[in-house]
């Protein structure tokens, strides 16, 4: 499993410059809140993922004054051999990702190199907002793992902007739109299986880790929606074609796709309360590290943003030790409460690194 060494982080978010060294295990950054706790761990989401987790645009990731940033990792390999990542990000829009000093020729080439699962406060979004997000979350799961699904995900993107751009024209051509239709037709099938397959492969793990939070008292689910569930996409497309005229946009295919997050059967969103939504999205990304580790044959790296204030101790210590099991994975862990922190850490290993941030400046202690 690839395991970060070092990372060397230049005027990123609030961090102007710093070169920390990492435990293999686990990792505790402790400080209040809006020190630098979450930039630290969205850096190492970024050379994972090749974006922030927080921010669309990588207007708002640069220290302010500033230009460019720059994220650099060394990473122990799954052969034992180390290797470097490093992104190289310029206010004009450049933006460079390398490996081992070889610059990839597309950056979409690096994302499944270092996997990783990160868990956040803003994930309340999966519930509370709209299916774009639940989209977004599969999305950058499926694309971890599976290569021939980013690059269908890509070539869709591509063709419904195509599609788009027609129907916006005062006069699209119907024969170029058919064409477009049968090539989007291509590439949703993939995207639609893998979807498929990853509702159904999540959706049990997801039950139980929310069984364990919940102490047996609901049965959590996840239901997958898509037009492709009744027809094929050229159907889908044809049948809407006359809406999409006068709308001026493509209103149905896997684009709109949604993943229904359920308590006994109801919509999570409608019927459940606060503290059970927190359970689910929770229970929701430690199943994701499951299936990720089963699908990678080791365990990706766990970023875990504020996840004491979600839940109690009891609780989360219960998950720690079911994601632990006996293959331990590199971990990262962030709270205001160092004591807290700590008590935690100290009972699941003995292999363990401690720091404080301030303003964005970490200190080992």
């Amino acid at each position: 499993m690839p395991l970060l060494e070092k990372i060397v982080i230049s005027d990123f978010r609030n961090i102007e410059f710093q070169e920390l060294l990492f435990s293999p295990n686990v990792n505790c950054i402790s400080g209040n809140n809006g020190e630098g706790k979450t930039n630290l761990l969205d850096a190492i989401y970024y050379l994972s993922m090749t974006k922030s987790a927080f921010s669309t645009s990588d207007r708002y990731n640069f220290r302010y004054g500033t230009e460019e940033f720059s994220i650099g990792g060394t990473y122990r390999m799954q052969n034992g051999l180390e290797s470097s990542f490093s992104a190289n990000v310029r206010s004009s829009g450049e933006k460079k990702f390398r490996r081992d000093g070889k610059q990839y020729s597309r950056i979409s080439e690096h994302i499944g190199a270092l996997p990783v699962v990160l868990v956040s406060p803003s994930d309340t979004a999966l519930v509370s907002e709209s299916g774009e997000e639940r989209r977004r979350f599969a999305n950058s799961v499926l694309s971890q793992m599976d290569r021939e699904y980013l690059y269908s995900m890509q070539q869709y993107n591509r063709l419904l902007s195509q599609r788009n751009a027609m129907l916006k024209s005062s006069a699209p051509d119907s024969g170029l739109m058919e064409i477009i239709d049968m090539k989007m037709e291509e590439a949703a099938g993939p995207i639609f299986r893998a979807r498929k397959k990853f509702a159904e492969d999540i959706g049990p793990a997801v039950a139980e880790y929310y069984n364990v939070l919940s102490s047996g008292k609901e049965t959590a689910g996840i239901e997958y929606r898509s037009d492709l569930n009744e027809e094929r996409l050229s159907s889908v497309l044809k049948r809407n074609s006359g809406r999409d005229a006068t709308l001026k946009y493509t209103t149905s295919g896997i684009h709109r796709d949604d993943f229904i997050f359920t308590m006994n059967g109801h919509p999570i969103r409608r019927c459940g309360s606060q503290g059970q939504q927190k359970s689910f999205l929770v229970s929701l990304k430690f199943a994701q590290y499951e299936i990720m580790k089963e699908s990678y044959g080791f365990p990706p790296m766990l970023l875990l943003d504020d996840v004491f204030d979600k839940l109690d101790m009891t609780r989360i210590s219960c998950l720690l030790s079911m994601v632990a099991g006996n293959e331990f994975g590199q971990i990262f862990i962030t709270d205001s409460n160092k004591v807290r922190m700590s008590a935690m850490v100290d009972s699941l290993t003995a292999d363990r690194a401690y720091y404080e941030t301030s303003g964005g400046v970490f200190t080992k202690l």
